[in-house]
C-alpha cells in the first residue's frame, strides 16, 4: 500500500493536468469488475504464451507515441482507408486478440463503458506483473480516438541516436530517465529480427561470444528473431542493463545508452539496483500512459476496438 501511495503522489507531481481527468478506480461504480476482467484475460493468455508481455508493451508504446494513448493503433485498415496499423513500424505489432477478448467480455458486463485505450493500459500493466516486473496501479478514464492515419506514425528505429531518442521522448513530455527506463525495460522481454541488428553484429566492440552465437542464429533462413536480453528474456528486470555494460546489448540503441554520457549513468544505476529499476519502470509506465489522453466528452468509447463507432 505504501508503494502505491508513493506512486500516486509522484504521479500527481509529474502529470497534474492528466490527473485532473484520469483517476485511479475510475470504473469503481460504472464497471466494478473491469480491471479483474482484463486481468483474467491476460493471465489466461500468459499461461500459454509468456511472450505477450513484450507484445503488449510494444503495443502500448506504439499507440501512446502517436497522437497519444487513444487506441488509434487498434483500428483495422479498410480498402481506401489505411490506418496506423497498416504502416511499416506497426506491421509486426501483435496481441490485438487479447484486447478483443477483453473488450468482448467487458461489453457483455458493462456495455459502452470501458475504453479500448484503458484496456491496452490495464492489459500491459497486468502482463508486466506476470512477467516478474513491478505491480502498480494505473489511473483510468481514457477515451478512444477518432483518427488513425499512417501519416501520423513517426516511431524510432533500432539505430536511432541517443540524442534523437531523447528529443523524441521529450516531445511526449518524457525525460531522459523515462527513456532509458522504458527502452531498457521494454527490451528486457523483447526480441528483434536479425535484419535489425546487422550493425551490432558488425561492431568489433560487441562481446565476442555473444556475437558468435547471434551470427550462428542469424544464418538461418527467414530472418529469425533473437532475444534482446540474453540473460532473463521473459522477466521484466534490470538484467539487460548489466548486459549493456558488458557490451552485450543486442540492439544498437540499447548499447548506445550504455555509452552516451547522457544515459550511461542511468544504465549503471539500474544495472546495480533492481529495486530502483522496478520503481522507476512503474513510474515511467504510469507517466507514458497519460500522454495526450482523451477524457470527458472527447473521443468515444468504442464498441469494437478495431472499428470507429460510426463505422468509417
Amino acid at each position: 500500500m505504501r508503494s502505491i501511495t508513493a506512486l500516486f503522489f509522484l504521479f500527481c507531481f509529474l502529470v497534474p493536468s492528466a490527473l485532473a481527468q484520469l483517476r485511479f478506480g475510475f470504473y469503481g461504480r460504472s464497471c466494478p469488475r473491469a480491471e479483474s476482467i482484463v486481468a483474467n484475460v491476460v493471465a489466461n493468455r500468459f499461461r500459454r504464451d509468456r511472450s505477450i508481455t513484450a507484445a503488449l508493451l510494444r503495443m502500448q508504446f506504439h499507440d501512446c507515441f502517436v497522437r497519444g494513448c487513444d487506441a488509434s493503433l487498434l483500428i483495422d485498415p479498410r480498402p481506401g482507408r489505411p490506418s496506423e496499423k497498416s504502416t511499416g513500424p506497426n506491421a509486426s505489432v501483435r496481441g490485438y486478440e487479447i484486447i478483443d477478448e477483453a473488450k468482448r467480455l467487458l461489453e457483455a458486463a458493462c456495455p459502452r463503458t470501458v475504453s479500448c485505450s484503458d484496456i491496452v493500459t490495464l492489459a500491459t500493466r497486468d502482463s508486466v506483473a506476470l512477467a516478474g516486473g513491478p505491480r502498480f496501479s494505473v489511473p483510468t478514464g481514457r477515451r478512444d480516438g477518432l483518427r488513425s492515419s499512417p501519416n501520423d506514425v513517426n516511431l524510432p528505429g533500432p539505430t536511432i541516436p541517443v540524442s534523437a531518442s531523447i528529443q523524441l521522448f521529450a516531445a511526449q513530455g518524457m525525460n531522459t530517465n523515462d527513456m532509458v527506463t522504458l527502452i531498457g525495460g521494454g527490451h528486457s522481454v523483447g526480441v528483434a529480427h536479425c535484419s535489425l541488428i546487422q550493425d551490432r553484429l558488425a561492431d568489433p566492440a560487441m562481446d565476442r561470444s555473444l556475437n558468435a552465437r547471434l551470427r550462428n542464429t542469424c544464418r538461418a533462413p527467414n530472418d529469425p528473431s533473437v532475444f534482446l536480453d540474453q540473460r532473463t528474456p521473459f522477466i521484466v528486470d534490470n538484467a539487460i542493463y548489466g548486459e549493456i555494460r558488458r557490451q552485450r546489448g543486442v540492439m544498437r540503441i540499447d548499447q548506445n545508452m550504455g555509452l552516451d554520457r547522457s544515459t550511461r549513468g542511468i544504465v549503471s544505476s539500474f544495472a546495480q539496483n533492481n529495486a530502483l529499476f522496478r520503481t522507476r519502470f512503474a513510474q515511467a509506465m504510469v507517466k507514458m500512459g497519460t500522454i495526450k489522453v482523451l477524457t470527458g466528452r472527447s473521443g468515444e468509447i468504442r464498441r469494437n476496438c478495431r472499428v470507429f463507432n460510426n463505422g468509417r
